[in-house]
């Protein structure tokens, strides 16, 4: 299936686009338990993707698609969440 090196290549790589996801939003106005949400949903996107392109089953790709959609739908609506926070804070005209 997978080799050990693409495997650990892909870790690395899902950890990496975690923390990218967490430094992206200010501390201020998540909990760590929201912007760790947010890296576990990126992280989901990832393995989901991959788990699509590597099964020749169909039935695996569709529930990999269907995670796709659901971790895209709970990412995006995290950082749209501290786009409208961060407009509360915006001094008003």
């Amino acid at each position: 299936m997978f080799s050990f090196i693409a495997l650990l290549t892909i870790f690395v790589l899902a950890i990496f686009i975690g923390f990218e996801v967490i430094t992206k939003v200010p501390p201020t106005l998540h909990t760590p338990l929201m912007s760790g949400s947010n890296a576990i949903s990126g992280i989901t996107i990832v393995g989901a993707l991959i788990l699509a392109g590597a099964t020749d089953s169909p039935l695996s790709q569709l529930l990999a698609g269907i995670a796709v959609a659901f971790a895209t739908i709970n990412c995006v609506g995290g950082f749209l969440v501290t786009h409208r926070m961060l407009g509360m804070f915006k001094k008003k005209n």
